[in-house]
Order: C-alpha cells, then sequence, then structure tokens
C-alpha cells in the first residue's frame, strides 16, 4: 500500500503565497517522478510542476517564474512553493508520483494524493 498526503492548501489573496507539501508512505521501493497537477471546475487535469529523482524540474508555462517544486528523497517528499498566485492559479492541487514497490520492484505505477484545495481571491 501506498499513500500520497499532501497538506498546505488553503485560502490566499492574489499576490500571496502558499507552499504544499507532500509526503509518500508505505512499501515504497523507488520513486521516479513526483510532481504536482491541478484541476479547476470546469476543466481538465493539468501538469503544474515536476521533478525527477535527478532533480530535473519542468514546469507549465503558466507557472515559470513564480513557482518552484522540490523534493527531499530521503523523506520521499515534494513541495510546490507558490508566489505571486493569481486568482486563475485556484484550483485543487493533486501530488502525483511515479513509484515502484517492494513487492514488484521492477514495475513502476503512478500514484495520485487525494488533492488539496487553494483557492485565490482577488
Amino acid at each position: 500500500q501506498v499513500q500520497l498526503v499532501e497538506s498546505g492548501g488553503g485560502l490566499v489573496q492574489a499576490g500571496g503565497s502558499l507552499r504544499l507539501s507532500c509526503a509518500a508512505s508505505g512499501s515504497i521501493f523507488d520513486i521516479d517522478t513526483m510532481g504536482w497537477y491541478r484541476q479547476a471546475p470546469g476543466k481538465q487535469r493539468e501538469l503544474v510542476a515536476d521533478i525527477t529523482g535527478g532533480d530535473s524540474t519542468n514546469y507549465a508555462d503558466s507557472v515559470k517564474g513564480r513557482f518552484t517544486v522540490s523534493r527531499d528523497s530521503a523523506e520521499n517528499t515534494v513541495y510546490l512553493q507558490m508566489n505571486s498566485l493569481k486568482p486563475e492559479d485556484t484550483a485543487v492541487y493533486y501530488c502525483n508520483a511515479f513509484l515502484s514497490v517492494v513487492s514488484d520492484y521492477s514495475k513502476y505505477g503512478t500514484y495520485w494524493g487525494q488533492g488539496t484545495q487553494v483557492t485565490v481571491s482577488s
């Protein structure tokens, strides 16, 4: 069993900052990529940012220069520092991990957290 638990969402005014955290736990053998997706009402889920085991990062154009993704591999945790927030950043943010488990360490699969709400008021 693998769990991804997010924290750090909330309500913030435009221009403010929030930091999201996501900790993966369970019978994990290896984590390749961890990242964040978001889904706004009536829209499809979209990639916000991700980071590989080698610390290579990838960002959606809409958040470049404002958001920073980082990870603590020893703690199986990924972070998303969000600065200069805009009302259009309002969404449910989901943690994502591409990992393998101890019982089948050669097979990688995608796991999701339950989501955390981020609301940016204008």
